[in-house]
């Protein structure tokens, strides 16, 4: 695994292909935590896509889209690198502010630059999956890094969002309560005061449910069954209904395969 990682790193450095290691080793850089992990994250902007992975077919790997709005792969035999230019949700889009807030650091030996903590923390905010909860990795980088974290570059990431973020830092209260001080009360206080100001004329006269952009799977029943409107289509993520299908359709297959009891 190590050694085809590094050689598709070699590979793009070689051809001056800008990209960002994510995943567990930016988790590592930022916070020092280190774990187990089969796991290797390239990010790339949206528009270096198809070249990655024409370059790396050219160079004898296997390379393909997995979901046109966010993912793709690629592998030889049963190594696998995810190439990400989007998140799941279609919500974060990797642009140059990823590229020019980056840290450089060494990986597998190579020089390479690491996804910024802001955006990592932002990515990793969403994901509340049944199967998948990065909610421990966003208090545990909060607790490393608080001093170190842009506070507004990292509130302006969320934007609209900005519940989705004060969910996250009044958890962080919650969990480490001796260190809740690490988090700007300037930001709870800007955030609170967002909530506290919000009236009944400020709520959207469509009724939408946002949590599909934390679980692509929990909350069908409410767009299927109960007429919400999936809060994906609206121009907050970059997913077509069809993506949105297709993502649904393969989180559905996923859980089924892995609520097969094995023999």
């Amino acid at each position: 695994m190590s050694e085809f990682c590094r050689d598709v790193l070699r590979l793009l450095t070689d051809r001056g292909i800008e990209f960002l290691v994510g995943g567990y080793h930016a988790l590592r850089h930022h916070s020092g935590i280190d774990r187990e992990t089969k796991d290797f994250d390239l990010m790339v902007r949206p528009s270096e896509v198809a070249g990655v992975l024409q370059l790396c077919r050219n160079a004898g790997y296997g390379a393909e889209i997995i979901s046109s709005h966010w993912l793709a792969k690629i592998e030889q035999q049963d190594c696998f690198i995810d190439l990400i230019f989007n998140s799941g949700n279609g919500r974060c889009g990797v642009d140059d502010d990823w590229f020019s807030r980056a840290d450089s650091c060494l990986v597998l030996d190579c020089p390479v630059k690491i996804v910024p903590l802001e955006e990592l923390i932002w990515q990793k905010a969403y994901i509340m999956e049944r199967e998948r909860f990065d909610g421990a990795d966003v208090a545990h980088l909060l607790l490393k890094c608080a001093e170190r974290i842009d506070w507004e570059h990292l509130v302006s990431r969320f934007a609209g969002d900005w519940r989705v973020l004060l969910s996250h830092l009044v958890l962080f209260g919650f969990i480490y309560p001796s260190r809740r001080d690490q988090v700007p009360k300037k930001i709870i206080g800007e955030l609170s005061r967002r909530l506290e100001s919000e009236n009944a004329a400020d709520a959207p006269n469509a009724e939408v449910c946002n949590g599909t952009f934390l679980s692509r799977s929990q909350f069908t029943s409410d767009i299927e069954e109960d007429g919400f409107m999936d809060g994906r289509l609206s121009e907050r993520s970059t997913m077509t209904a069809d993506q949105i299908k297709a993502w649904t359709v393969a989180g559905e297959v996923e859980q089924v395969s892995r609520d097969v009891p094995k023999e």
